[in-house]
This record gives structure tokens, sequence and C-alpha cells, in this order.
């Protein structure tokens, strides 16, 4: 496959290949339209490398950075591998695994509700420090307490934003008596060679980058009383600086102190559905299938607005249109993209160097559209 090299005439560094040379013209026409714009760019197809771009003055193609909730997907990823090997049935109670979960009318609760957003424990009053999502057992001992702000199973979803994670790292640790995250570096990242970090090791820091925002985050501009407010954890303050944070980022908790690359994120759902390098895929169809399975559509009571589900995993829809019906991923608070598209076999990955506002309709979507019309021709 013919690969195009970076030119006098091209803004971005990198490859391209020949079917994809619109994806690169896009990508460089919005590195042009503003000197400050800095992002990387991946996309593998059936396995194989196509897209492999970077551009502006704060990436670099070995860079590293923040991609907050994307964090969630890469978790997502290592969980299925419990599913796979009939450690985890999503049908069985949570507290089948996690015996103190049923407490204040929580022995119901099936890991297939909890992992979809539709168990109501969206955070706790007073919210979390961000210090305490290094301290798993003791977060996770709080959310068991908790009664649901609404009543499982009445069909109500809203997004769990920083206790996703929680849920995914402690159910792994009832199962396996591991961390997720140990999980994911033995079984995905090493093998499959991905800069994606849930625990960015010291030998890797001299690579990252810190998240650059326009303005320092402020107080959010609605109640944090609210269920938005209690999901953000604005009580505590904002967590956007998360992966910032060495402490944090060193520890990798999986609800949004991910730290990686576009190439990273593409890797490891490429991996995860066609295989690279010669690598199989490590999740089988029947296991994409089944985790990869829209279970919630509709308005989200947290977001107030449309949103889609799979379990843990973002579904594509009009809001959101990233990709085919099959297709499953994530993404982050600063427009960070990570996605697969069994569809398409695409494993997409999309990281830029500062925060960007309209998460849902912006550059990454544009890219991924454009990704979809050169397979289409």
């Amino acid at each position: 496959m013919t690969s195009l090299e970076q030119s006098t005439t091209t803004a971005s560094h990198g490859l391209a290949s020949e079917q994809f040379a619109p994806v690169r013209e896009l990508f460089d026409s919005m590195l042009s339209a503003d000197p400050g714009y800095s992002a990387q760019l991946s996309v593998y197809l059936n396995g194989s490398q196509v897209v492999g771009l970077v551009g502006g003055p704060d990436s670099a193609a070995d860079s590293i950075t923040g991609v907050f909730s994307c964090s969630k997907g890469v978790a997502a990823l290592a969980f299925s591998l419990l599913v796979q090997d009939g450690l985890i049935n999503l049908d069985a109670t949570v507290a089948t695994y996690w015996p103190e979960f049923a407490r204040n009318g929580k022995a119901t609760i099936t890991v297939r509700q909890l992992l979809s957003h539709q168990a109501g424990l969206v955070g706790v009053q007073g919210g979390f420090a961000m210090e305490e999502y290094n301290d798993l057992p003791a977060v996770a001992d709080r959310l068991a307490a908790l009664a649901p702000m609404w009543r499982p199973g009445s069909g109500i979803f809203g997004y769990h934003a920083l206790t996703m994670g929680v849920f995914l790292e402690e159910l792994c640790r009832r199962v396996t008596g591991e961390r997720l995250q140990d999980v994911y570096n033995r079984r995905i990242r090493e093998p499959y060679a991905a800069s994606m970090f849930l625990g960015v090791p010291e030998s890797e820091e001299s690579r990252f980058r810190p998240v650059l925002f326009t303005q320092e985050p402020g107080p959010a501009f609605f109640d944090p009383h609210s269920m938005a407010g209690v999901s953000g954890n604005v009580q505590a303050g904002n967590l956007l600086g998360m992966p910032n944070l060495r402490s944090i980022r060193a520890e990798g908790s999986t609800s949004g102190a991910g730290v990686g690359s576009a190439d990273g994120l593409a890797r490891v759902y490429a991996g995860a559905i066609t295989g690279i390098d010669g690598l199989p895929a490590y999740l089988t169809p029947e296991t994409v299938a089944l985790m990869s399975q829209e279970q919630v559509w509709g308005l989200d009571r947290v977001f107030c607005d449309t949103s889609a589900f799979a379990i843990t995993f973002m579904k594509s829809h009009p809001r959101m249109d990233f990709g085919s019906a099959q297709a499953f991923g994530h993404e982050g608070a600063n427009a960070s993209l990570g996605y697969a598209d069994p569809l398409y076999g695409v494993g997409f990955g999309y990281v830029p160097a500062w925060n960007e506002e309209g998460t849902t309709s912006g550059r990454a979507m544009q890219l991924s559209a454009a990704v979809r019309k050169a397979i289409l021709g």
C-alpha cells in the first residue's frame, strides 16, 4: 500500500496511504486554518496503519497526553477479556462478585445495568478529591454504600462520568485479585506495543505533554448538587487536570486519568477486532458483539441530551456520528476519541494537544467521517 509522506505542501507530518489522501487534506486544512491547532491522528484498516499524522507546534509523533474518558473505553476493552474468559457474567447481579454492593436497594442490579450507566450511582455528595481515585477499595466502598439516584431497571440512564471506571476496576479486583490496569498492561498494551497507558511508567514520562487549556478550567455553570454536578464531581473541584498530575497519571484511574497517543488508541482498538502486526485479535467476534451491543439510547438523565451506550462503550448516533452501527469506543473531555468499527475493519485514534470545545461535533467527527468516505470510495 503506497504511502504519501510529508511534502513541502503539507502542514502535517507522517503518512497517509493513497486511498486516505483526502483525510490528510482535511487534517492539513484544519492545521492551516488555526496556527495554534496541534493534534495526532491514527487509523488502522484491517490491521495495517493507513494514517499516522501529527501537526502543530504542541504535538509530536511520539508525545503522549491526557485522553480523559477515552480511558473508560480502553478499560472496557480489558474488562471484555474477563467476560470472554468466563469470569464475569453480564446478567449476574453485581453483588454476586461484590457482596457489599447489595446495600441500600442494589441487590438486584446486574453487571449489565451497572456498566451501561443505568444504576443511578453517578457520584457521592461532597465528591471525591483527585487523590482519592488512587485508593480503589475506599472509593468503591463509598459507592457500594449509596442508594441509587433513580430506580434501576426503570429505563432511566445517565452518564456515570467518574464512577464507571471505579466499577470496572473493583469488579476486576474481585474476580481476579489483580488491578484492571495490570490486566490491560499484560494482555493488551505490552503485546500490542500500544502507547496508551492506564498508569504511566516513569520510563515514559519524558514523552508526556500536559493537556493545554486556553484558560484554566473554572467552576461549572450548573448546580454542584444537581445530578450533573454530582456526576461531574463538581463539589470536590474540577478534575480536568487529572492527567496533568504525575501522582494521578502514574496510577491511571480508568475513569479519566489515562494518557496516550492517537496511535496508542488506534492500536488497542484495532487489536481488539482485527489484530495488528501479525498478532491476532485479542477479542473474539462473539465477545465484540456482546460488549458492543447497544444497551440504552435516548435522553441521558445527566447530559440532558441524547446518548447511546453499550457495555461502558459509547455507540455512534446522530449527535455523535463517529462510525457505523457496529462501531464502539469512547470520547474524552478534551475531544480525544478512540473507537473500533468492525464493519469497516477500522481502529481510530485522535488526540488534540489543546482542550477542544464541541467534543461531539468537532474535528474528530469530521476526520472520522472522512475516513469512512475514503473507505467507501
